[in-house]
């Protein structure tokens, strides 16, 4: 079974306040259902049209694993701290091999 790549860009942080507390549930909720973080933070370099923005990829077991720690009650307790402060694109993608 392929790993599956959680991958996070944070497009705008509007309440810096609500995303420490989001971090801090989402990292306990991230950890406890299996993922691994492999990135945190802003890219050192960019190139052609990438953009400067807060990074965050997890690594799973499966994408089924990734997406059942999404829709957990851990996550979604996070996401609710969250609210409105920041707009992010996530992914889940499943590892090449």
């Amino acid at each position: 079974m392929a790993k599956a790549y959680w991958i996070t860009c944070y497009r705008s942080i509007s309440n810096p306040d609500a995303l420490a507390a989001y971090a801090k549930l989402a990292g306990l909720a991230v950890q406890a259902a299996g993922g691994r973080f492999l990135v945190r933070g802003n890219p050192a370099k960019i190139f052609e049209a990438g953009l400067n923005q807060r990074t965050v990829v997890t690594e799973w077991d499966s994408v089924a694993k990734a997406v059942a720690a999404h829709d957990g009650p851990g996550y979604q307790a996070a996401l609710k701290a969250l609210g409105n402060g920041a707009e992010r694109d996530i992914r889940i993608v499943e590892g090449a091999g």
